[in-house]
């Protein structure tokens, strides 16, 4: 073991002003590579860490270690966190300071992390798609061991009739790890948490199993430890999520005899020797991309999407379920106005989408807007509602990055719908845009924003006209050049790349250099079958089909065409992300 490494404490303003605490242990050459960040499991804190910094061996690299949120020295109620999401978003806002204030490119950075902590960044590699050097993941606590029957139903009931609460920790320090001096220094640490919030315990489940499910999405070159005799979680999801991972280069090593602190064991250089030859064959190697440009033609969502084409053998026991599932949806229509717009319009239409940013629930009597709340509740439009925030409060955030440079707002979105994210983000707004152009294919859809530009007062620096997104040379001719371009809920609807990459290509040959590109992906989505199966589509009333882009993927193609990806926002469910992009210079 090399002597101890100089430490530093240091802390960091996540995304809601929280301040975390870190460990910073610089690297001991002259010359920096590169770093290593560390995410510790549940109920611990970056100290129980610190070995690792020192036994690592990595001496030209610097190393960093948070205490997550309501851990160790960081603030907030114990084993608490507002959500599982607010903790992924709080491992990106600690990957960009350290960017930021250290100097360290994402492409730099080698990622370790343990249990939840590898849930932690396994979530965030799927959602936010960063272009870091590698994951090194230990024992991630992909399914907890619970040990008693019915536990997550149970919990679950509990939290509707009581509120949040907190569930002790029923680990031991003998399970964790054979080494008698790890287990002394746990068992008699004051910054153990022992509690975890019951959100975050059921959002971790909930996240896992997303994650486990679609690890297709992660192309990060990735190495998997496994604890071979762990008491605390389950192996079964570590080796699916193995063989489901979307990057080449991945290694899984299972080590026998192993307890649940992987990198604490007693012969835990095994497991740390596996970890620091990963990190320095990536770093010896030129970073390569998964070329996901033609993921429209074959791969894991293109399968999931034709799967989904196929019509289904009416006779079958899945037929029959979603005929009666359509047949519900119909009758749905005469009670609840929003079921009937969807069919009238297609659930994918920008009438529909307006209903559901509205959402007031309105229909046939009680029953219809009983029916009507619960159609606007389901977890997709909630999603969508969701994104109409983050659009709004990214399409702010670039406008102000315009007037601290002096340079004027015009906007230019061009599949608005209805237009009402775009114009009411300008509602309560300090600095009005120059010139705001919507434009949509739909003739419908121009009437209804161009009323609605009316209604907001905007007429003097706003219009709405009839435009193709899909044709580069409409797109690139629109006057007065913008400063902002937004692309909201289209891509989603249409598979094809080479639409995509045009539409894009259009948005660049608009857009000024130095300015910015609001950008929405779905990467995710719990009900996709419910959608193929059962809604119908404003093409002509068929089935609303949709082939999921990773947002790796979709930033791959906004990156391609001549944009940089700055910032994102993702909702608590992985389903709706928005992201924000600055066109270069060059």
């Amino acid at each position: 073991m090399n002597d101890t490494r100089q430490v530093l404490e240091r802390s960091f303003a996540t995304h809601d002003g929280v301040q975390l605490f870190y460990r910073h242990w610089p690297c001991r050459t002259a010359e920096r590579r590169g770093c290593v960040v560390m995410f510790h499991r549940g109920h611990e804190h970056s100290g129980r860490m610190a070995h690792v910094a020192d036994e690592l061996d990595l001496p030209d690299f610097d190393v960093f270690a948070w205490d997550a949120r309501g851990h160790g020295r960081s603030p907030g109620e114990r084993g608490y966190s507002p959500s599982f999401a607010a903790s992924v978003r709080d491992v990106q806002t600690f990957i960009e300071h350290i960017r930021d204030t250290y100097g360290i490119a994402e492409a730099d950075m080698a990622i370790l992390a343990q249990s939840v902590g590898a849930v932690l960044v396994a979530t965030w590699a799927h959602d936010y798609a960063p272009r870091v050097r590698c994951l090194v993941l230990a024992s991630p606590a992909f399914k907890v061991k619970l040990y008693v029957p019915l536990a997550r139903p149970g919990l679950r009931l509990l939290q509707k009739l009581r509120g949040n609460f907190f569930v002790n920790s029923y680990v031991k320090s003998k399970f964790l790890t054979h080494d008698p001096v790890r287990q002394a220094s746990y068992d008699a640490d004051p910054l153990i948490t022992r509690p975890i919030s019951v959100n975050i315990l059921l959002a971790l489940y909930e996240a896992a199993e997303r994650v486990v499910a679609d690890a297709q999405a992660i192309t990060v070159p990735t190495q998997l430890l496994i604890s071979g005799a762990d008491w605390v979680v389950h192996h079964g999801p570590q080796h699916t999520f193995f063989e489901r991972l979307g990057t080449p280069v991945k290694e899984k090593h299972v080590l026998p005899g192993f307890y649940h602190d992987t990198l604490g064991e007693a012969d835990r250089q095994r497991s740390l020797g596996l970890a620091r030859a990963f990190i320095l064959r990536r770093f010896s190697e030129t970073p390569q991309r998964v070329d996901l440009r033609h993921a429209d033609k074959s791969g894991a969502t293109f399968e999931e999407a034709a799967a989904l084409s196929r019509p289904l053998p009416l006779l079958s026991p899945r037929g029959f379920f979603w005929a009666l599932a359509r047949l519900n949806m119909k009758i749905g229509g005469w009670l609840s106005d929003g079921v009937r717009l969807g069919h009238e319009t297609g659930f994918d239409s920008g009438s529909t989408l307006d209903y559901v940013y509205r959402n007031t629930p309105a229909g046939c009597g009680p029953l219809g807007r009983l029916i009507d709340r619960q159609y606007l509740d389901s977890i997709g439009w909630r999603g969508i509602r969701q994104r109409k925030l983050h659009l709004e409060e990214l399409l702010r955030k670039a406008m102000d990055a315009l007037a601290a440079e002096g340079r004027p707002v015009r906007l230019l979105d061009i599949a608005a719908g209805h237009g009402r994210y775009a114009l009411e983000a300008m509602e309560g707004y300090a600095r009005r845009p120059q010139a705001i152009v919507l434009r949509d294919f739909s003739e419908l859809n121009v009437g209804q924003g161009a009323a609605l530009i009316e209604q907001k007062g905007l007429r003097d620096i706003a219009r709405f006209e009839r435009g193709d997104a899909f044709d580069r040379a409409s797109v690139a001719a629109v006057r007065p050049q913008p400063t902002i371009g937004i692309v909201s809920g289209l891509y989603e609807l249409f598979p094809d790349n080479d639409l995509v990459c045009r539409s894009l290509a259009g948005m660049a040959d608009a857009i000024e250099p130095g300015a910015y590109l609001v950008y929405t992906g779905q990467p995710w989505h719990p009900q996709l079958e419910l959608i193929a199966r059962a809604l119908t589509s404003h093409r002509g009333g068929q089935a609303w089909v949709m082939r999921r882009r990773t947002q790796a993927e979709m930033d791959q193609l906004v990156a391609d065409a001549g944009f940089d990806k700055i910032d994102q926002r993702i909702d608590e469910w992985g389903i709706f992300s928005v992201s924000l992009a600055r066109r270069r210079n060059s």
